[in-house]
């Protein structure tokens, strides 16, 4: 007789008991794993776009932001460019996605994406009170549809 050998069966309601745990042990993963990826695209959206301006290709990054017809490069320059108001970013941190209400109170069509930019690579630590005082804070929206950006409304 082995030691996983058993002369011993378990009742009927003892092994329903084994399947439902099991069940709702991967039921719970999923959840988790769904709740951990539900910005996923969001995210690697922003990735890619700030990555862009790190590397300082403006022109892809404007691309990548898909303007609307009165944001123009000139614009867009102004506020990512290397002498623009959050340039030059050399490095950054996504601090949070998070989808917003809408005005009605219903889920909003995008998600904001809170995000610290450093004009340091690489991205200063906490404990380096000099250049975090450099750092900027930005938020920008990111539409569902179509992974536009945008600031948010």
């Amino acid at each position: 007789m082995g030691l996983f050998d058993s002369t011993e069966e378990h009742p009927p309601a003892k092994m329903m008991r084994y399947v439902i745990t099991g069940l709702v042990f991967i039921a719970l993963l999923i959840g988790a794993a769904a709740y951990l990826l539900r910005f996923h695209k969001e995210e690697k959206t922003i990735r890619h776009f700030m990555d862009t301006l790190v590397a300082e290709n403006m022109e892809e990054g404007y691309r990548i932001w898909k303007p609307t017809p009165t944001y123009s490069l000139k614009d867009f320059l102004e506020d990512w460019g290397p002498n623009g108001y959050y340039g030059p970013i050399k490095s950054y941190h996504i601090e949070n996605l998070e989808r917003l209400p809408n005005a009605s109170g219903g889920a909003s069509s995008g998600v904001v994406a809170t995000i610290e930019l450093s004009p340091y690579q690489p991205f200063p630590d906490d404990h380096d009170a000099a250049k975090q005082s450099k750092t900027k804070e930005v938020r920008i929206w990111v539409e569902f549809k179509d992974q536009s950006l945008g600031f948010p409304p």
